[in-house]
């Protein structure tokens, strides 16, 4: 019977080494440089019997909510949603965070469907950035440059209100559209002009009021359009044209990773 009773003892023992008991140094596993190396960096963990060194779990990147409004120059008419500035903009900004973009802009909408129908949208998704770009619609409908006034400067305090930093809401000027195939539809394009530029100066104006990023893209802009920059519709920007304001931005703007 006492023969039989050592093999409890001796497997008792092995187990101590194996857990790093006092004394017991036959079964505890040594590690090769490399591992060695690793697990300054990472955590073991047993697998059958073998130690392992298993590399931590990467942090998860942050979410950087990003809110775009607007009219068709911020959906992307003439191209596609993936296409549009907004995405364009997103899609420089660095690995060190994922963009979470919604272009809730609309073709057509004025400054008064973007106060109706897309503010709205701040309260149940909480972005930390915004992009706001609206006004063509509005000359379109023949609205006064006190109207125009009085509604961007509604937008922008709303979404201050929203608890948006100021130097995270980016304000961009409506395109040169008077040079389009297809503006003459829309009335005289030097008169057309006259306005685009008289409303990009008022938004100019209100985004610096409140401390916004007025990015003036009109330079670039208008010299696309000379430049045959146009989808054929004859009056949207092209795709190319698109992720040139993409690039400005990520030139004029820090990354919302950083």
């Amino acid at each position: 019977m006492r023969r039989f009773a050592l093999a409890p003892l001796l497997l008792l023992a092995s187990m101590g080494g194996a857990c790093g008991h006092p004394g017991a140094t036959s079964a505890t596993p040594s590690k090769s440089d490399a591992e060695s190396s690793a697990s300054d960096t990472a955590f073991p963990a047993w697998d059958g019997g073998k130690l392992l060194f298993v590399p931590p779990p990467k942090a998860a990147k942050a979410e950087v909510r990003y809110l775009a409004l607007g009219d068709s120059f911020t959906i992307g008419t003439g191209a596609t949603p993936p296409e549009a500035f907004p995405s364009r903009w997103a899609a420089r900004w660095g690995e060190a965070c994922t963009p979470n973009v919604r272009n809730v802009a609309v073709n057509g909408y004025t400054t008064k469907d973007l106060i109706d129908r897309e503010l709205p949208i701040l309260a149940e998704f909480h972005p930390r950035w915004v992009s706001v770009a609206i006004g063509a619609n509005d000359i379109v409908a023949g609205w006064s440059a006190d109207t125009y006034r009085a509604h961007v400067k509604n937008i922008l305090s709303v979404v201050l209100a929203a608890g948006v930093s100021a130097d995270r809401v980016v304000v961009l000027p409506q395109p040169d559209w008077s040079l389009s195939p297809v503006a003459s539809a829309f009335g005289s394009p030097s008169s057309i002009a006259t306005k685009i530029e008289s409303f990009n100066g008022i938004l100019a104006e209100e985004a610096k009021a409140i401390g916004a990023r007025f990015v003036d893209l009109f330079p670039l802009m208008r010299k696309q359009a000379q430049a045959g920059m146009i989808a054929k519709d004859g009056l949207h920007p092209s795709a190319t044209a698109y992720d040139e304001w993409g690039e400005a931005l990520s030139k004029s703007v820090p990354s919302p990773c950083s």
